[in-house]
């Protein structure tokens, strides 16, 4: 119990930056990061997936907007997945539960595997389709 009285305080402020974060970046802002090339997308929506960590039906949105707006299938799915496995937002507090290095660790892997999986996805796609 001491513990969760501990990281509450972080708990709260991780939830009230990511929200900060996800209002401040307007939608129209983030389509005009993208559409330089396949790879630039995927990479600049993993890493904007890893930054505004929410919840995942919030993802959903901004990904089917991105998606109506001409966003590549690989780029949001690439924010998608980065987005609900990578928090940097939420470092400090898993950070302090589950110690430093794991937290870094564990953050570049999931964000190194984002990017594999949004590839893997929409090349299985490609196939079945």
């Amino acid at each position: 119990m001491r513990g969760f009285a501990n990281a509450l305080p972080i708990v709260i402020g991780m939830l009230l930056l990511t929200s900060l974060l996800t209002t401040l970046v307007p939608q129209g802002s983030l389509e005009r990061l993208f559409g330089r090339g396949e790879v630039w997308d995927v990479i600049v929506a993993a890493i904007l997936g890893s930054l505004a960590a929410g919840h995942p039906l919030a993802g959903y949105v901004l990904g089917g907007e991105l998606l109506d707006r001409g966003v590549s299938l690989v780029a949001v799915t690439a924010l998608l997945v980065s987005w609900v496995t990578v928090g940097v937002v939420q470092l400090p507090a898993e950070a302090l539960l589950l110690g430093r290095r794991f937290a870094i660790v564990r953050n570049l892997w999931c964000l190194v595997f984002a990017v594999a999986v949004a590839y893997l996805t929409v090349g299985t796609l490609r196939l079945v389709a």
